[in-house]
């Protein structure tokens, strides 16, 4: 029997009532849903903890980014990276631990995910390569706050996937009548995210239904399959999921885009595992 969407929704909204988040990860919940929240109270925030601060400094140097190396200060990424991309990268750096702690190897997945999504994005000239791979970072996202808040019901999720052989979206539609792809949507919602990613996190599977983004959302969605397909992590099932001819006629990729986009897949995400936290 499935539960009640409204209610499941509700429990997602309050997020940070959930006693094993950090504190830290809590007092940045309250920033990303300050409409209000500038640059300079976002920079002020990550200098007063060293451990975040670096964090921030390592993602942005990393391949995920495209400035290796040349980033110093938290002040210059701001700079360089904007609101949207910063706030982001903020939400990706504070929920790897309970990434790790919900899936063993979703965090790599999700990486993974956002180093391939930056190279198709800039293999077709993407005019933001960097909020693309944030979309990429946090495409799963609704997986944690499922796991999180629904522990024994996610455990049927498992169970299903293991006996049934289905996708994890699919097991996850069983058990709560929604997946986590809404459950992320809901919370780049609350988080007063832009559209363009909100549209992403919600439609990374169904990249045909986006009409904001559809061409972010099918770099994401392409992107999901060749981590899965390359075995980076774990996205929570053993499967690579098909994509259909309009997303691949929608990115106008041909044979020879993808051998060179696996190639730099291997190179960055080699680079990538200091990220590893």
């Amino acid at each position: 029997m499935k539960l009640d969407i409204k209610a499941i929704q509700a429990e997602i909204y309050k997020i940070d009532t959930i006693p094993t988040i950090p504190d830290t990860f809590k007092k940045i919940l309250n920033i990303l849903e300050n409409p209000k929240s500038s640059l300079s109270e976002i920079g002020k925030f990550i200098l007063k903890d060293p451990v975040l601060t670096s964090r921030v400094l390592k993602m942005v140097n990393s391949p995920i980014y495209g400035f290796p190396g040349r980033i110093t200060s938290v002040n210059q990424a701001l700079l360089l990276l904007g609101l949207n991309v910063i706030r982001g990268l903020l939400l990706g750096v504070s929920v790897f631990e309970a990434m790790q702690k919900a899936m063993r190897g979703l965090w790599e997945h999700s990486l993974g995910n956002a180093v391939t999504a930056r190279i198709i994005a800039q293999k077709i000239n993407i005019k933001e390569p960097e909020e693309v791979a944030v979309a990429g970072l946090l495409h799963d996202i609704g997986k944690v706050i499922l796991i999180l808040k629904f522990p024994n019901e996610y455990e049927k999720v498992v169970e299903k996937i293991n006996n049934e052989e289905i996708f994890i979206f699919d097991a996850e539609k069983e058990i709560f009548g929604i997946n986590h792809a809404d459950a992320g949507a809901w919370l780049a919602k609350k988080w007063n995210f832009p559209i363009t990613l909100i549209e992403t996190i919600e439609y990374h599977h169904r990249p045909l239904h986006s009409k904001t983004t559809p061409l972010n959302t099918a770099i994401v969605h392409l992107a999901d399959i060749l981590v899965r397909a390359k075995g980076v992590g774990s996205a929570g099932d053993n499967f690579v999921p098909s994509l259909k001819p309009s997303v691949w006629n929608r990115l106008n990729l041909s044979e020879k885009d993808i051998l060179e986009i696996f190639i730099q897949m291997e190179d960055l995400l080699n680079e990538s595992e200091s990220l590893i936290l």
